[in-house]
């Protein structure tokens, strides 16, 4: 059995060109591509909790359980888990529209890690003892705070703009960061919360370290070590 590879490589035939642009997801643009993983993330996310329904809740079990060595590795896995269809779709249109504007800043893997480990850890350390923390809420709480300072760490008037309008629309939830009743986990919330200023913080540092980098020359340099010798 054969298979056809095209007509490039046949006799008389001509190399496509190679400059032709991709037409992968590679080459959508950023903001088309960070729309698609935040809504493939939270339908995973659904996806689990209609698992964790279905198995009667044995999936919560692997949430983080304060100062238990067990429980650390509930710190990987909280995120992707939910007390209840109500507490996933509360945090649904916020992580989405969060985790969107962190993805268009190019640094959502870093600071995504960063918020994971401050606010798990956080809750690890803190929370009450015998229970079990699950949700994205601390993660969520991270990416406010890293949309809302990130502005003023790079002094950046167009992302302290951005900051200010998010403020506006989220702000209120940082209310959360204040112990509350029982049920809530004001721990992952603030550590969530300062997770997300710290990774603004070390991230920023990065930002202004590539702007003062002057782009190379598309036609390379030469420098024969003496004052005034020229660069082609």
């Amino acid at each position: 059995m054969t298979g056809s590879l095209g007509s490039y490589g046949g006799a008389g035939s001509s190399p496509p060109p190679s400059g032709s642009p991709s037409k992968g997801p590679a080459s959508w643009p950023l903001w088309a591509r960070s729309v698609i993983i935040m809504l493939s993330l939270t339908a995973l996310l659904y996806v689990i909790e209609f698992i964790d329904v279905v198995s009667d809740r044995d999936l919560d079990s692997a949430g983080i359980e304060p100062r238990e060595l067990d429980g650390l590795s509930g710190i990987a896995a909280s995120p992707f888990l939910h007390a209840d269809w109500e507490h996933l779709m509360a945090n649904t249109i916020p992580g989405i529209v969060l985790g969107f504007l962190v993805l268009m800043t190019r640094h959502f893997l870093i600071a995504t890690a960063i918020i994971w480990v401050v606010s798990g850890l956080g809750v690890w350390l803190f929370a009450p003892p015998y229970t079990v923390t699950v949700g994205a809420s601390g993660i969520i709480f991270g990416w406010l705070t890293y949309v809302l300072v990130r502005g003023l760490f790079n002094r950046n008037f167009l992302q302290v703009v951005i900051g200010v309008a998010v403020f506006l629309i989220y702000g209120g939830i940082l209310w959360g960061v204040v112990p509350a009743g029982t049920g809530v986990s004001w721990q992952g919330h603030l550590f969530g919360a300062a997770g997300g200023v710290l990774a603004a913080w070390y991230l920023s540092k990065k930002d202004r370290k590539q702007a003062q980098t002057p782009p190379p020359s598309p036609y390379g340099t030469t420098n024969f070590g003496n004052p005034g010798s020229t660069r082609l």
